[in-house]
């Protein structure tokens, strides 16, 4: 059920995923979600997949949780208390697995946003190391309009990205950001008129990089400020070892000089 909302092509080692509910602004129903953790944790143990691209299809990313989830919640009480993380993560209920998977990815995962990416969309987009975003999308910390706080791991990963008193400003208004100011606060990386496009021809380009650096760059970025100095130095030195000298390494020092394209195995 879950993954006929989430659509999966991939092609030249880099995996095109689409939230596919576009009559419905791609919103996040229970199915959508499922999706999304299904697809985010099939990928995981994609060897052949180097970089993936996270997209809605239609004119927006995700414009967030279904009404109808809403209204639901209206009539109940209190959430049930969250049980043990799934998958040995640190994120625990279903929504928050639905963004965090693109995080727990060992390959980069790169947002491609137009429209809207409001609320819970907005969260997806956060788990994704890159967000290319159109000039005139639109951004929300939207939670604060229903009397809610981001629950999809928001609070934690979005001071990260703006520091944390504009994303105090952020939730606290649940003001829309436009793609231009989401840049200028650190909430995109760069805009671009055709986001897919210049998302997908990124993802490429890390594509026919090693993809062992790759992977190690990454682990290794994911660390840079959640741990002390020395053990952030150390896992340094312990990636930089294995790759020297590793066939993908020899090949990229080969390729170079040698002037062709490197043949990376996965």
């Amino acid at each position: 059920m879950g993954e006929q909302r989430v659509r999966v092509t991939i092609e030249d080692a880099v995996a095109d995923v689409r939230l596919a509910r576009p009559d419905k602004r791609n919103a996040l129903d229970q199915a959508m979600f499922a999706g999304l953790v299904e697809t985010g944790e099939r990928l995981k143990h994609e060897p052949s997949v180097r970089a993936v691209v996270l997209s809605g299809e239609g004119p927006d990313f995700c414009a967030g949780l279904d009404f109808t989830e809403f209204r639901a919640m209206a009539g109940r009480g209190p959430a049930p208390e969250l049980g043990a993380p799934s998958g040995g993560g640190p994120a625990r209920t279903r929504g928050q697995r639905a963004a965090y998977v693109w995080a727990e990815l060992p390959v980069p995962v790169i947002a491609a946003v137009r429209g809207n990416a409001l609320g819970g969309g907005l969260q997806v987009a956060l788990g994704a190391d890159i967000r290319i975003v159109a000039p005139d999308a639109r951004l929300s910390v939207l939670e604060v309009k229903w009397g809610l706080i981001p629950d999809m791991t928001g609070t934690q990963l979005l001071p990260e990205l703006v520091g944390r008193d504009v994303a105090k400003e952020l939730t606290f208004t649940g003001r829309i950001v436009r793609g231009e100011e989401a840049v200028e606060l650190g909430l995109a990386t760069r805009t671009d008129p055709d986001p897919l496009a210049a998302a997908l021809a990124l993802a490429k380009e890390i594509a026919a990089r090693s993809p062992h650096s790759i992977r190690a760059a990454k682990r290794l970025l994911d660390q840079a400020g959640r741990v002390d100095l020395a053990t952030g130095f150390a896992a340094e030195q312990a990636e930089i070892r294995t790759l020297i000298g590793s066939p993908n390494q020899v090949e990229a020092v080969t390729a170079a000089f040698e002037k062709r394209a490197p043949v990376f195995r996965d």
